[in-house]
């Protein structure tokens, strides 16, 4: 059993690194200092960020992000029971989860790292917000080999800058999300370039259904300290 001091101690020291990234930009992810291929990132504020990638994030990993609260449980059910028949393993993960796994987390499942993840999304869900965790989760997530964020994808891929972002390529990156060090967003064949075309399709429907509505473009975050590395 846990020692209530050690317990305490975890909530307070998981609770001020939430904070403190809701407004500084994490440094370094436990990803990023264990890729043996090093590290290429480029922080961006999410208005400096085409406003198709994230609608593409939200088509391929998560429609229903702006509406949930940290957990989809129908998409969370339904990969359990096709995990369960066999077959390619399915995730059901949020963006809110896998931006909770990339910041204070070590890749890999488990019990106690999907616990530690779950608390951790609960914690940036209240204190971040939806457009900080997009903010995040489009900075920190691996976009190619020691490549993180779709500002460092966008320059490895297509050479200009996130900002600049066509809506076939911001379905490129989204398709790649999913195996980074396994596909890659220029010159796409097979499933990449099929689930790229797809993602790209959807985003017109995320757009205009308003499943990006919680983003709120040309809002500035609340004291959001802007900063690059």
């Amino acid at each position: 059993m846990i020692p209530v001091k050690i317990l305490l101690a975890f909530v307070a020291l998981s609770l001020l690194m939430v904070v403190i990234y809701r407004f500084v930009p994490p440094p370094v992810t436990l990803t990023m200092l264990f890729d043996p291929n090093g590290i290429t990132k480029d922080w961006t504020s999410l208005d400096e960020i085409d406003p198709d990638m994230a609608r593409a994030a939200i088509a391929g990993e998560d429609g229903k992000f702006c509406s949930h609260h940290g957990f989809d449980v129908d998409a969370i059910t339904k990969a359990a029971l096709h995990n369960a028949s066999g077959g390619r393993i399915r995730g059901g993960s949020t963006i809110s989860q896998q931006t909770a796994k990339n910041v204070f987390l070590w890749q890999g499942g488990g019990l106690v790292r999907k616990g530690l993840e779950a608390w951790f999304t609960v914690l940036i869900e209240a204190i971040w917000g939806k457009k900080r965790i997009m903010e995040v989760y489009l900075n920190v997530a691996e976009t190619g080999i020691g490549t993180y964020g779709v500002e460092a994808g966008s320059m490895r891929y297509f050479r200009h800058s996130a900002g600049k972002l066509s809506r076939a390529e911001a379905g490129r990156i989204a398709a790649v999300l999913p195996l980074p060090k396994k596909r890659a967003a220029v010159a796409p064949s097979g499933f990449t370039r099929r689930y790229g075309n797809t993602i790209a399709a959807r985003i017109g429907v995320v757009q205009r259904d308003g499943l990006d509505s919680c983003l709120r473009w040309g809002i500035p975050l609340t004291s959001h300290i802007s900063r690059r590395f």
